[in-house]
């Protein structure tokens, strides 16, 4: 997540250049977003410094999902999104996540696995080789490595 000096809909709008403003903000509903964006100080022509240092995690984090969804890619591949942010965040930024990957492929890498839950594969790799794959519920049943990661009966390296 790569924020800049210029306003929040001018960070929303690099996803991609030419979207109009309306896009832009509807982007941002769609991911949970625009709640707190109409409650900085300038709205959408709030001013960031930086890499948006006087935004929270979480909010940084949002941003930077509405330029993706503002994007509107066929695919998406997210690293560690909700890594560096809190759980109660955790949740605002994760039900956003779910509306951004409707109708398309999107690659989830997550050691945090409230990330992946409600995926439709999820596929467990230990070194490089894939050992499980299913749903989170087949994952769950099939009480493998999926399932002690998920109930914290070990801990991820």
């Amino acid at each position: 997540m790569n924020l800049f000096t210029g306003t929040v809909m001018d960070n929303i709008r690099y996803g991609r250049l030419n979207a109009t403003d309306e896009e832009c903000i509807e982007a941002a509903r769609l991911v949970n977003a625009d709640g707190f964006i109409r409650m900085l100080p300038k709205g959408y022509q709030t001013v960031l410094e930086g890499d948006g240092s006087g935004l929270s995690q979480g909010q940084r984090q949002l941003i930077s999902i509405a330029r993706a969804a503002v994007a509107d890619p066929p695919a998406l591949i997210l690293d560690e999104a909700t890594s560096s942010i809190d759980t109660r965040t955790e949740e605002v930024v994760q039900a956003g996540m779910d509306n951004l990957m409707k109708g398309r492929t999107v690659f989830v890498i997550a050691h945090r696995l409230s990330t992946v839950r409600n995926s439709d594969v999820i596929m467990v790799l230990d070194h490089g080789n894939i050992i499980e794959r299913g749903s989170h519920d087949d994952l769950i049943a099939q009480r493998g490595e999926y399932y002690q990661l998920y109930t914290g009966a070990v801990e991820l390296e």
